[in-house]
């Protein structure tokens, strides 16, 4: 019983945890980039303009976001810097496209920011390329 209640945690239990989030934020979010390829077929292409850049632009930049940058995250590979075009794309999504749509609404789009700004703190962690790149070093 001591054991579940316990708040020490193993540099290993870490290292699995922050593997479990990769893996798993990684997969959920290549899911709603192959859905956003679709949206190149509609003309005209149907996204918000982000800051300006256009629909088409603005379309591509989050689908290399969730797409490009999710696989990079999967393997563990450049994850904090890969997690900075997701976090932005998620801020946008929740506070511009969603913000004034109720809390429902932005909820999916916290969680996964909240995943990768962790993502970005702690790094990719034992179980990564990154690691194995470091650790060659």
């Amino acid at each position: 019983m001591k054991k579940i209640f316990s708040v020490s945690r193993t540099s290993e239990h870490v290292d699995i945890a922050i593997l479990l989030a990769r893996i798993s934020i990684a997969i959920l979010m290549l899911t709603h980039g192959i859905s956003k390829i679709a949206l190149f077929n509609e003309t005209p292409v149907q996204f918000m303009d982000f800051m300006g850049l256009g629909t088409e632009m603005s379309l591509t930049l989050a689908i290399f976001a969730e797409m490009g940058c999710s696989v990079l995250i999967l393997l563990g590979l450049g994850t904090r810097v890969a997690v900075i075009p997701l976090i932005i794309t998620m801020l946008v999504a929740v506070f511009i496209v969603h913000g004034a749509d109720p809390f429902a609404k932005q909820e999916m789009g916290l969680h996964y920011l909240l995943v990768y700004i962790m993502l970005l703190l702690t790094g990719s962690g034992k179980y990564s390329l990154d690691s194995l790149v470091t650790a060659k070093r």
